[in-house]
């Protein structure tokens, strides 16, 4: 569980390179319940995002969906491209 990758998101016309690790997203889910979506997510960003860029990104910040939004790209993104099919039960009777 060390794959690290390094994301580049360009954002109006500004472009930011954030680095994830497998503990980084894992933190951020277990942070999200029923009540705390939007500050996990912009922690996940803060703390992902190259330190050099953190002072550009955060004005990008103050709405919540924008929060959103970005931390929803930037999980997709991370995510393995695997194929997943949902077998449906047979409604046939087995022997």
């Amino acid at each position: 569980m060390t794959e690290r990758r390094e994301i580049e998101l360009e954002i109006g016309n500004s472009e930011f390179t954030f680095e994830l690790t497998p503990q980084d997203v894992t933190k951020y889910f277990n942070a999200v319940n029923q009540n705390n979506k939007v500050a996990p997510a912009n922690n996940l960003l803060v703390t992902t995002v190259k330190q050099e860029q953190r002072a550009s990104l955060k004005p990008l910040l103050a709405n919540p969906v924008m929060v959103m939004q970005l931390a929803g790209t930037l999980l997709e993104e991370y995510g393995p491209d695997v194929e997943i099919i949902v077998k449906k039960p047979s409604t046939t009777p087995k022997d």
